[in-house]
């Protein structure tokens, strides 16, 4: 994973909850790889995104595009990507946030 990230998160995956989240990158984003060893991808809007699950956590590190693009739906499929994700609402993400350790 890229250490000198512009925005790096850390996302705890809901208790009892197991996604397939290389199925949900590539549905949501049309990338493969493997999320174990981690995975690197663009999504017009985001930038570029390297993640990583590391048992119960997903980490992620977003290098912003350098040209904004104008359209909002991307933030809503970014945030439905991550409910999928992890199990976890918008809502409940923001509360975790800077628990993980």
């Amino acid at each position: 994973m890229n250490t000198v990230g512009i925005k790096m998160r850390q996302y705890k995956i809901k208790r009892g909850y197991d996604p397939d989240i290389n199925t949900l990158i590539s549905d949501y984003f049309g990338a493969d790889g493997d999320i174990e060893s981690g995975i690197t991808f663009d999504v017009d809007g985001i930038g570029k995104i390297d993640m990583k699950k590391d048992k119960k956590v997903l980490t992620v590190d977003i290098e912003p595009p350098k040209k904004v693009s104008g359209d909002f739906n991307i933030i809503k499929k970014w945030n439905e990507f991550l409910y999928d994700a992890t199990g976890k609402t918008t809502k409940e993400r923001k509360k975790d946030f800077g628990k993980v350790k």
